[in-house]
């Protein structure tokens, strides 16, 4: 199975950036893992909300394979524990998944048509995160996941 976490715009803050860099290095040891930043769009001002939302999940289908398995990071999805989340992962590479996608959107959320595609929606919290940070959670937890089902010292329970 192949992880993609799929963002809407960069990570610019220098500690993020080393923060999701180290936990890429120890990702390697369990997954093929990548990040694909989509850019930001330009010139906005005389766009609607949901007219910015249709524009980037036309950008973001471009990056989209008809198998692969969506999941949408957004505050009104399903909150899981560290502990769930490895079991969710597990289940996906038990079920064959070769492919599984997650997607952290911009600034207004996702358009209706990516709600429509996506197979799954998880919420890191009730909170509200800046999406750079959101990044950096979910990568941790991606690796938190894997150290939890190969039953390794990184999680407390």
């Amino acid at each position: 199975m192949k992880i993609t976490l799929l963002t809407v715009g960069k990570t610019e803050d220098k500690y993020i950036l080393e923060g999701i860099e180290k936990y890429l290095k120890r990702l390697k040891h369990y997954i093929k893992f990548e990040i694909i930043e989509i850019p930001e769009l330009k010139k906005t001002k005389s766009l609607s909300e949901d007219q910015q939302k249709n524009k980037e999940a036309e950008i973001i289908f471009k990056q989209l394979n008809h198998t692969d398995h969506v999941v949408l990071l957004d505050e009104r999805g399903k909150e899981l524990s560290s502990m769930h989340f490895a079991d969710f992962m597990n289940k996906k590479m038990i079920g064959s998944v070769q492919q599984l996608v997650f997607i952290v959107g911009g600034p207004y959320g996702f358009d209706a048509s990516l709600h429509q595609r996506a197979q799954d929606k998880l919420s890191l919290s009730k909170m509200t995160f800046s999406h750079q940070m959101v990044r950096l959670f979910f990568v941790e937890q991606v690796y938190r996941a894997f150290t939890i089902l190969k039953g390794e010292p990184y999680h407390h329970e």
